[in-house]
């Protein structure tokens, strides 16, 4: 795919323009639960005014609403942020890739609707295979990219126009992930229940090239977080309609699981329910939201956090709120936006759905 392999220039171009405008930081490592997690440090951020919740309703709406910004992924495009246009088949679902104005990660790109959809909308088929299809694109081009979506008012989302989020990463992957990928899920040759769409279960046996589809937790980290592993197998050459069936498949599995976490949470907020999604060309996972901030006990300051902290890295603005994220523990801090894990007691509850539909299979 050119798009991808045109970024270098194109970001060297719009950042000489001064139409993208990037933001030094510095890394500090932090170990946690298993995670080398990423503290990323941008003073530049203290200079940015605390903006009002944007509003996840149609276009007009937003327009109307009092003292709220123009969309800005509506077009006109600023040409030097434009990287391409892409267009679903299946969907007819149209896209633009545009740089992200305002980087502290250069490359980091944004894959938007083009017709405005609402931030609170769960991703669709085309959403999940355009995605993907960049993430192989930049394999194929020798890159590494994994892609975020922060979806609800409660998941860190800052513009209520549909879009994912694109960020290079080092081969091995966001912190997250490397914990993801040494997770042992079912030896082949070993029975296991699969979860489909909508809480349904069947048993099959597993051979040595299959790969295990069931929903898995990484029981390490103190919040809700579902994963599931994706078929090493698929390429720039698998069939769009394999990639959707595969990858919309797994979303809807991991979104079950997400809303029954919620469900399980007597205190949810009203409203819709709020989650991140991360996917990489090995993984997606789903993390359930019930608060957008967390207020740091040591300085009183609310720290916002999207689906960047749950891949494992946090974005600070000052070496005092470094240091107070550290000593709170970045555990406690994701716990705190996030909800309690019930994975034990959704396996429980997968297990006797699926010997009440064994019974019934005997008895029909």
């Amino acid at each position: 795919m050119e798009l991808i392999s045109g970024i270098p220039e194109k970001y060297a171009k719009a950042t000489e323009s001064g139409d993208l405008l990037f933001f030094p930081s510095t890394t500090t490592l932090h170990q946690e639960n298993g995670v080398e997690f990423e503290i990323r440090l941008c003073p530049a951020l203290e200079k940015k005014p605390n903006l009002p919740p944007p509003h996840f309703d149609s276009y007009e709406d937003c327009e109307k609403a009092e003292g709220t910004k123009p969309d800005p992924f509506a077009p006109p495009h600023n040409a030097n942020l434009l990287i391409g246009e892409l267009k679903d088949e299946d969907e007819s679902e149209d896209y633009v890739v545009l740089f992200n104005k305002y980087s502290v990660v250069p490359h980091h790109i944004l894959l938007v609707t083009k017709e405005f959809h609402s931030q609170t909308a769960p991703l669709l088929p085309s959403d999940l295979v355009q995605t993907y299809k960049l993430l192989l694109a930049a394999r194929d081009a020798g890159r590494k990219f994994f892609a975020f979506y922060n979806c609800g008012t409660l998941s860190g989302a800052s513009q209520p126009h549909k879009h994912l989020q694109l960020l290079p990463i080092d081969p091995d992957g966001p912190p997250v992930e490397r914990l993801a990928r040494k997770a042992k899920l079912e030896v082949p040759g070993t029975l296991v229940t699969l979860h489909c769409s909508t809480f349904s279960f069947i048993t099959l046996r597993l051979n040595k090239d299959s790969t295990p589809e069931r929903p898995f937790a990484l029981s390490t980290l103190p919040y809700a977080n579902h994963i599931r592993r994706l078929p090493s197998s698929l390429s720039s050459s698998t069939p769009s309609t394999e990639l959707s069936h595969i990858l919309s498949a797994a979303f809807m599995s991991l979104l079950d699981l997400a809303i029954s976490t919620i469900r399980h949470d007597p205190n949810y907020p009203i409203g819709p329910p709020s989650y991140n999604v991360i996917l990489t060309l090995e993984h997606m996972h789903v993390i359930p939201r019930r608060g957008e901030t967390y207020t740091l006990h040591e300085t009183g300051e609310e720290l916002s956090v999207n689906a960047l902290g749950f891949a494992g890295t946090l974005l600070v603005k000052s070496e005092r709120e470094l240091e107070a994220v550290r000593k709170e523990s970045i555990g406690s801090i994701l716990r705190g936006v996030g909800l309690e894990s019930v994975h034990d007691l959704q396996v429980n509850e997968d297990v006797r759905e699926a010997g009440d539909h064994a019974d019934e299979a005997k008895t029909s």
